[in-house]
């Protein structure tokens, strides 16, 4: 196996992310309500993004937009949805046990989305060592539990 180390950076880098950013959202959340601090992140990432496509920083064409399958869209829904219970499942559970659920149900859904292509993606075939990974991170998130 070629080991893709700049890929993999990417991915740690974003879990880290996510981790430190869930704890932001959740903390936010406390002081103005759940779905106040899923408002402000979104207008605050708005206002990032619109800068930096000022800045000519895309390398995209938003002309091509209509050429997007109807449910790539459903992207800022799903956004909504994830910020809403991250923020539910930290306050409720930890920064770690919550980051573990979500990990155990990202990996579910992607070995899915692998192995049967969805989505117009590149299958993947699933095996039994997945299976294998999957059920050892579930362990994991019961382990994290105690």
């Amino acid at each position: 196996m070629k080991l893709a180390l700049i890929p993999l950076l990417t991915g740690l880098i974003a879990g880290i992310s996510m981790a430190v950013q869930g704890s932001f959202n959740t903390v936010l959340s406390k002081v103005i309500g759940l779905l106040e601090a899923n408002f402000v992140v979104h207008i605050i990432g708005t206002i990032v993004i619109l800068v930096l496509l000022l800045c000519r920083l895309g390398h995209g064409d938003l002309t091509r937009a209509g050429e997007a399958p109807w449910f790539a869209y459903l992207g800022g829904l799903l956004s909504v949805v994830i910020l809403f219970t991250v923020m539910v499942s930290i306050s409720k559970l930890g920064v770690a046990v919550a980051t573990t659920a979500i990990i155990v149900g990202q990996v579910s859904t992607a070995l899915l989305i692998d192995h049967f292509g969805l989505f117009g993606l590149r299958s993947i075939p699933f095996t039994w060592w997945k299976l294998m990974g999957l059920a050892f991170l579930a362990v994991g998130t019961k382990l994290m539990l105690n």
